[in-house]
């Protein structure tokens, strides 16, 4: 797919519905967030986030979505080393894991797409640090969101900051568009150089979503054909949210 003709600029009405399907996934989200204890297995979670979204009159939008196979979830749920797309099932969460979710729901033919990373009981400090960062590293990509910017210069600024703090970025995995369809252009990398790229404008509406390692920015996919973990073993972490770009800036859409 071409990312820049893949860019569609959304009105303020369909911003409006972005942000109610945003809504959606963020009580979703918040659900989950709430039932994340150890014992608890990773298809129980999945289950209160598919609830929640057709409850308020949406879909799961990662069900079904191609790849391998169809994604067979309503969400990703990742745990320690496993950086996203992990298949909810019997997995039990235990003490001491950080585990990210990422969900997304369809609302009146538009998507909210966002992730978390948190902490199962008592976690280490490193893991702390860890999370921290990573949503850091979201709050500093959002801030790019400006007219008169362009792609680079979110990447870039993300990238300063999470190698200025000792960790690793994937390059095989990037934020995108977002409207009708999951992944719209443009496609928004988690590093790159300021003042290059697309410009930002006015209606784009973008999953700004770092990913952060450990150990090394590289990669590997499981047996399971979804399942991406470090190629290292180390931990991993992970957050998104989707942003409107907006005449008084950056408009958050994935808020509950």
């Amino acid at each position: 797919m071409s990312w820049e003709r893949s860019i569609i600029l959304k009105s303020p009405a369909e911003i409006a519905v972005m942000r109610e399907a945003g809504r959606i996934n963020a009580l979703a989200l918040e659900a989950v967030r709430g039932a994340i204890r150890p014992g608890v297995n990773t298809a129980e979670l999945d289950e209160i986030a598919t609830e929640v979204i057709r409850k308020h009159g949406a879909t799961p939008t990662f069900l079904g979505v191609p790849g391998a196979y169809p994604y067979p979830k309503s969400t990703t749920i990742s745990i320690n080393d496993e950086l996203v797309h992990g298949i909810p099932g019997k997995r039990r969460l235990q003490e001491g894991d950080i585990v990210s979710v990422d969900c997304g729901a369809t609302y009146e033919g538009f998507v909210g797409d966002a992730a978390f990373t948190t902490g199962v009981g008592k976690i280490s400090a490193e893991a702390q640090r860890l999370i921290d960062v990573t949503y850091k590293a979201l709050e500093i990509g959002i801030d790019q969101l400006h007219v008169g910017n362009r792609v680079g210069d979110i990447g870039a600024a993300i990238q300063r900051y999470v190698e200025g703090e000792g960790y690793y970025l994937t390059k095989e995995y990037t934020g995108h568009g977002v409207g009708r369809s999951m992944w719209e252009g443009p496609q928004v990398p988690n590093y790159g150089t300021p003042g290059r790229g697309i410009p930002l404008k006015v209606g784009m509406v973008i999953a700004i979503e770092p990913m952060l390692l450990v150990g090394t920015e590289r990669t590997k996919v499981l047996a399971d054909q979804w399942t991406v973990v470090s190629a290292d073993g180390s931990l991993t972490a992970h957050y998104e949210h989707t942003i409107a770009i907006t005449d008084n800036g950056p408009v958050i859409l994935t808020l509950p």
